[in-house]
Parts: structure tokens; C-alpha cells; sequence
């Protein structure tokens, strides 16, 4: 009898590898002979629903079952730096950071955190663009506390003075008021952040904050994330309870919660969320900014040198980072899906970076950049949507002698984005995005944003198996089919491109010439000719043109396209071995610092103004170049 580990061990299946003569059988495909394994059934929907209940203030409850002891609860504010535009900018930046301090009932973080802690719990405050979060993960069995928690410091914050010189407690002041000491405090936090940002050698955060600058500008998305460093003394309580006032209403809030039930959540709610008065003595919005995103497209650049930032003895390489977006969709149209599908077969990463299957190696960012450019160090494709507007973009970073090229290669691969749609790379794509979204939704606190978020949105959730029944059946059950990627690329192309670029821009091309490859058929970049490196040398460019293999070979070519060439063939060779003898060139046989000294002397000429005469028939040589250096 033929042993178990010949029939099905890998020395039995050795032809069907990779390597040798023998064809590769795709992952898809199951190997001859294997027995099909059987898997447990399953109906892909959610053992639990996502409940959501309106209170009469308006505030949304919106919950999640989960199996487990521990629950993730917050509330989510429909607030951020998009609603900055009458305000100073950095106004959420500054209240992340000052979360969670004092309250009306506790009066300082360190009792909030010992609070939390009885029940295992943690705390954290995020803001974003169009969203700020509160949320706190601990015991389910103290859901009543963590209620009462969040809704004090969302509606009554109360910041003790704690003096930074001698961190010792001084009397309260008035309820509803924000300590200067605490502000201050605030401020330091958000100065060594913006420091923290610009020596960062991830620049990511820092490109995503341009390139909205750029693709937005001035208005909703584009205003700054980050407050600025003009804004840090600027800020203080009146101009925090003026924003309060507008933005933090219950009508405009979310009190999400997983791994609760819906009417524990729903009673916390109504107790510690309902009828209360909020610290700045309004719970009515006064001017809230409804602005709806304009895309205007343009160009940020920051020069920054890294040489001089390293992480210990091997030094970090000094790279130029460049990102290039095009306007896509809101998270709430229907082309939402295929843009999703397109991220996920760009995709792409780091040259460098760790992962296995399913890190998407054969992603178009992977195969057709990082793999035949080793020059590259990153490829990545991003996909910010908003309600309101999207945004697709490419990071690329790469040495500062390569960035042209670099700029090309994104280009091309945007064109690329409206062409042929490979079947197999299609569907390499939705499954992998379906992968994605499950294992994602696997952590709690990411069900807790996704909970949160949508049901801000738009007051209700799809479930994971209705957004991978999107994927699959896309527009009225058909598939998300290469026709609906294609179209959905070629409309962002029609668009202008968003641009932020990073580090040493010496050779970056110009956003007209990044426009033009964006609106050619193969996203090459229009031909420049450069003769001169030097800044104060300057030519037409019909003259860089003619210039540019004649100047290499004598000064004599230079000579002849910028001034008079006699008409007859005797009268140019004596005219050409006068321009030579005034060049410093005896003959064509000249050693290297000689020719050297030619071209700067042709380069000086170059600068002299024409005189315009009629043509010269029997000029002596040493009257034209006479006529010439005057």
C-alpha cells in the first residue's frame, strides 16, 4: 500500500510548483487529487443588529451586540476641521487635547483615569475632518458610569487650575469655565506635536494634510487638521465655547456603544444625556457652517531637509515624497464601490516593508512600479470620501535625482487607471477588499467607529454582509464589472490634479506639466531641454531647443544661432574660425580646459544684446565680431 505522506505530501505535488518546467496551478484552483475540504455553514449575515433610537433632543443611540465582557461606548460629534472656516484654525486640534480633563464632577484627569480604571476601562478623544470621537472601552457592567463619564465631559467640561510650575492643586473656578493653566498646557501638547509632525519620518500625516490643502483650497476638507503655529496663542476659552456652542448640540451627536444591550444603553442615555445644560449655557446651534466641499485642485509644496534627522547609527535616506490626487466621490454615491475596488488594485506599499499573503504583492502599484523600479522606495494608493466629495492619490517617494521620473511614473499609472481592467485583477481586488472590511470589523473598537460613523451619516448602518453584497452585486445585481472601474477612472481624469510635494524639490516638474500628463494618453511628461544648470543663465526657449547639441560640441554653433551667419560658404568659414579664435579656440583639437573656457566665453556673448542689420554679403571677419561684442 502506497504511504499517506507519498499521496499527499508535498514531494507528491512538487510538480505543481513555481520553479522548473511546470505550470503553477493559481491559489484559486484546487489541487488534483486533494480532498476538498469540508467547512463549517455559515449565513454570512450578523448574529446581532445594529439598533438605533432617536431621543427627543435629537441625540441617536446606536448600538451593537457583541459576545464578550468588555464594551467599547462614545459619542461621536459631527464636528471638525472642515467647520473651522469662521473660526480660528486648530480649534479641534486643541480640543483633542483637552478631553477628558476636568468636569463639573470630576476635577481633574487623574480622577477620570482612577475612575476607569474600577472598571478596567481606557479613554481616547480623535478628531478628524468631519468627525470628533470620544470613546471609552471597559466592563460592560460599568456601562452606567461610563455613560455618565462621557456625557460630562462632552457637555460640562469644568478644567481645574493646576499650576504647571508646582503641580499642586488651587481652588476651581466657576463651573462651565476652562482654566487658563490647563489651555496653556494644552497649547505646549500641541506645539511639540506640530514639532513631533515636521521630524517625523513617516511623512504620511503630513502629506495628507497637504494634499487636502491643495485639492481643497481654502474651503470645508482643505482647511488646516493641524492647528497652525500662529493659531497656538490665539486660541483660548472664549473662542473653544463660541465653537462649543455651534457644534456640540445633541441633534449633531451619536452615543454608540458595542457589546451593550440597546435599552441598558438607551436608559444610560436618557439619564445623563437628556435635558442637560450644557457648560456654555446654550444646547441650541447658533451659526453652524454648511459649506459643501469645493474641489479646486493646485499644488503644495514644503522644501525640507532631512539630512540632518536619523533614527541612530544607520542614518535615514534623504527621499522627496510626492503625492498626486484627482477628485473621486462621496462616501454616499453609488460609484462609491467601484472607487473602493480601484483603491484596492492599485494598492501598493513600501519597497521595505513586512507582510505575507494577502499584503497584495500582485497589486499594479507592486507589480508595475516597486517591482521594475528599484529605485522607489514607496508606492501607495489612498482614498479619502467624505460626504461630500472623495479624494484618490498616489504616494510615491523616491532619491531626489529621480523625482521626474518619479512623476512620470505616477502619471502613467493614473492613465493606466482608464484603460484594459485585467478580469483577475479585478476579482483579486473585491476579494481582497472584502478580506479587508471582515478582518477589520473583527476589533470592537472598530465596530464601534463603523457603527458610529455611519449612523452619523446617515442614520442608519449597512452590515458587513450588505457592503460585501455591494461588492458582488454592484448596481442592481450585477457585478462590480472592468466597464464601471474604467468609467469611474476616466471621469476622475477629466478632473484637475491635486499635488503636494516634500523634501528636496529641485527637480520637481511644474503642476502645468503634471496636468498635461494627466490629460495625455500615455502620462508622459512634456520634453524639457535644460543647457545650463546655473540660475542666472537664461535663454528663450526656442534657443534651448537649438542649443542643446550644438553647445556641447564648440562655442562656434552657439555663436552662429544668435548672431549673423554670412550667406556664403568661404564667408562662414572665415567667420567661424574668427568666432573660434575670439573664443580662445585655435583649433578643433582643443584640450578639455580650453574648451572650457570657450563655453563661458559663447555663454557670455549669449547675454550681450543682438543688433539687429541687413545681412552682411562681404564682411571681414573681424567686423562681425566686432558687430557681435558690442
Amino acid at each position: 500500500m502506497e504511504p499517506a505522506c507519498s499521496r499527499f505530501g508535498p514531494s507528491a505535488y512538487r510538480r505543481f510548483s513555481s520553479g522548473g518546467a511546470y505550470p503553477s496551478i493559481p491559489l484559486s484552483s484546487p489541487l488534483p487529487g486533494v480532498p476538498k475540504p469540508v467547512f463549517a455553514s455559515v449565513d454570512g449575515q450578523e448574529k446581532f443588529e445594529t439598533k438605533v433610537t432617536t431621543l427627543d433632543n435629537g441625540l441617536h443611540v446606536a448600538s451593537q451586540n457583541k459576545f464578550g465582557q468588555f464594551c467599547t461606548v462614545g459619542i461621536l460629534i459631527n464636528s471638525g476641521s472642515r467647520y473651522e472656516a469662521k473660526y480660528l484654525s486648530g480649534i479641534a486640534h486643541f480640543l483633542e487635547k483637552l478631553a477628558f480633563s476636568s468636569t463639573a464632577r470630576f476635577d481633574s484627569k487623574d480622577e477620570i483615569l482612577l475612575t476607569l480604571e474600577k472598571h478596567g476601562g481606557i479613554c481616547d478623544c480623535q478628531t478628524s475632518r468631519d468627525t470628533t470621537m470620544y470613546a471609552v472601552s471597559a466592563d460592560s457592567k460599568g456601562l452606567d458610569t461610563v455613560v455618565g463619564l462621557l456625557a460630562d465631559v462632552v457637555l460640562q467640561p469644568r478644567l481645574t487650575g493646576v499650576d504647571p510650575t508646582r503641580w499642586r492643586l488651587r481652588p476651581s473656578p466657576p463651573l462651565g469655565s476652562l482654566a487658563d493653566e490647563e489651555v496653556e498646557m494644552t497649547r505646549m501638547a500641541v506645539q511639540f506635536e506640530l514639532e513631533d509632525l515636521n521630524l517625523r519620518p513617516d511623512p504620511e500625516p503630513l502629506l495628507t494634510e497637504m494634499i487636502h490643502e491643495a485639492a481643497y483650497r481654502e474651503n470645508t476638507v482643505g482647511l488646516h487638521r493641524f492647528c497652525p503655529t500662529e493659531n497656538i496663542a490665539k486660541i483660548n476659552r472664549e473662542v473653544l465655547h463660541s465653537y462649543l456652542r455651534n457644534y456640540y448640540t445633541p441633534d449633531r451627536m451619536v452615543l454608540a456603544g458595542v457589546g451593550v444591550e440597546h435599552e441598558h444603553l438607551v436608559d444610560c442615555a436618557q439619564k445623563y444625556l437628556l435635558g442637560v445644560q450644557p457648560a456654555w449655557g446654550s444646547a441650541e446651534a447658533v451659526d453652524v457652517d454648511r459649506s459643501v466641499a469645493q474641489y479646486t485642485g493646485g499644488i503644495a509644496k514644503l522644501e525640507r531637509d532631512m539630512s540632518n534627522v536619523s533614527l541612530g547609527p544607520t542614518p535615514i535616506p534623504e527621499l522627496t515624497h510626492i503625492m498626486v490626487g484627482l477628485e473621486s466621490c462621496s462616501f454616499l454615491e453609488e460609484d462609491f464601490i467601484p472607487f473602493a475596488v480601484l483603491n484596492m488594485m492599485m494598492g501598493g506599499g513600501g519597497s521595505f516593508s513586512a507582510g505575507g499573503p494577502g499584503k497584495g504583492m500582485f497589486s499594479r502599484l507592486y507589480l508595475n512600479v516597486l517591482n521594475r523600479h528599484h529605485w522607489m522606495y514607496n508606492a501607495t494608493s489612498y482614498h479619502h470620501s467624505y460626504e461630500d466629495t472623495g479624494l484618490l492619490c498616489i504616494h510615491a517617494s523616491a532619491d531626489p535625482r529621480q523625482v521626474r521620473e518619479m512623476v512620470e511614473i505616477i502619471t502613467k499609472e493614473f492613465i493606466l487607471m482608464g484603460g484594459t481592467v485585467d478580469t483577475v485583477e479585478l476579482e483579486r481586488a473585491k476579494t481582497q477588499l472584502t478580506s479587508m472590511l471582515m478582518m477589520n470589523l473583527e476589533s470592537r473598537p472598530v465596530i464601534f467607529e463603523d457603527v458610529g460613523r455611519q449612523v452619523l451619516a446617515t442614520r442608519s448602518r449597512k452590515l458587513p454582509h450588505e457592503l460585501c453584497t455591494l461588492i458582488r452585486e454592484y448596481c442592481g445585481g450585477s457585478n462590480v464589472k472592468p466597464e464601471d472601474v474604467k468609467r469611474v477612472a476616466s471621469k476622475m481624469l477629466r478632473g484637475k490634479p491635486a499635488v503636494a510635494a516634500l523634501g528636496d524639490l529641485t527637480d520637481l516638474p511644474t503642476y502645468e506639466h503634471i496636468q498635461t500628463a494627466l490629460s495625455s494618453k500615455d502620462g508622459r511628461l512634456p520634453r524639457t531641454y535644460r543647457l545650463f544648470r546655473a540660475d542666472n543663465v537664461t535663454t528663450a526657449p526656442t534657443q534651448f531647443a537649438l542649443l542643446q547639441n550644438s553647445m556641447c560640441r564648440s562655442v562656434e554653433s552657439v555663436l552662429c544661432l544668435t548672431r549673423r551667419k554670412p550667406a556664403s560658404r568661404c564667408s562662414a568659414q572665415r567667420w567661424s574660425a574668427a568666432c573660434r579664435e575670439e573664443a580662445g579656440l585655435t583649433s578643433d583639437k582643443q584640450d578639455k580646459s580650453s574648451h572650457t573656457t570657450g563655453v563661458r566665453r559663447g555663454v557670455e556673448l549669449l547675454k550681450m544684446p543682438v543688433k539687429h542689420s541687413p545681412a552682411p554679403t562681404t564682411e571681414k571677419p573681424e567686423d562681425i565680431l566686432e558687430t557681435a561684442t558690442n
